[in-house]
């Protein structure tokens, strides 16, 4: 059995998917871009502007479900420039406490609108 979470307080779909879906206790996360939920416009200026905004979002869609951030046991990251490695382990680590879920961080060519970061994850709930 699989239940479709949704929430107001991150962005829609901007595509044929849902924002998590949870099946059990083990919640898979789409990916995130800094869109403000209100606007569905993306954040502008600074790289760390726009991965505060992606772990609001990710944060949101968690709550949503029945979780936290906390409760992530593995962050995806895909950049467009590995550059930014940095500022996303920096941001990262005002979201996460040890034990830090599993992750990856992978460069690619290119994301939805254009932005230059997007995490998923997965979350793992102790109880549902």
């Amino acid at each position: 059995m699989r239940d479709i979470i949704s929430t107001p307080n991150a962005p829609q779909a901007i595509g044929t998917y849902s924002q998590a879906v949870r099946v059990g206790n083990t919640v898979y996360l789409s990916g995130q871009i800094a869109l403000i939920p209100e606007t569905m416009q993306m954040v502008e200026g600074d790289i760390a502007l726009r991965i505060h905004q992606v772990f609001k979002n990710l944060a949101a869609v968690c709550e949503a479900a029945g979780g936290s951030l906390k409760d992530m046991v593995k962050v995806n990251i895909f950049l467009t420039d590995m550059a930014n490695f940095a500022t996303v382990n920096e941001v990262m680590a005002q979201y996460f406490e040890q034990p830090y879920p599993a992750r990856a961080a992978v460069a690619v060519k290119q994301l939805p609108k254009d932005t230059d970061i997007e995490i998923e994850g997965i979350m793992a709930l102790s109880s549902y």
